[in-house]
């Protein structure tokens, strides 16, 4: 007999968000839960095979092992670079002199 594991799977977008609490076997890949947590019925736009997964904020790889309580996070896709964003930030501030300038003495 196979022990089994209470984990949650979670997924958000700016207007929705879900917690899905799910019993898995001992052993099931992050990927493997994911499809069994049915998820994708209410977020049709998951690809399971390719999303990025993490537990608690943090990534994992595909052979991570669940352990009980885990919460698998099933990550969107960014939209903009985050660095490149900094970037520009900065960039906006050197012009309207506003912050990311030399430090006046």
């Amino acid at each position: 007999m196979t022990k089994e594991t209470m984990i949650e799977i979670a997924y958000a977008t700016p207007e929705n968000q879900k917690i899905i609490v799910c019993h898995i076997e001992q052993g099931t890949s992050p990927r493997d839960a994911v499809k069994q947590s049915d998820i994708i019925r209410f977020f049709p736009e998951i690809d399971p095979e390719s999303c990025d997964l993490g537990v608690f904020g943090k990534a994992i790889a595909p052979n991570y092992e669940l352990t009980e309580g885990d919460r698998i996070e099933i990550y969107r896709p960014l939209i903009a670079d985050p660095k490149e964003v900094r970037r520009q930030r900065a960039a906006q501030g050197l012009k309207t002199g506003k912050g990311g300038g030399k430090i006046e003495e």
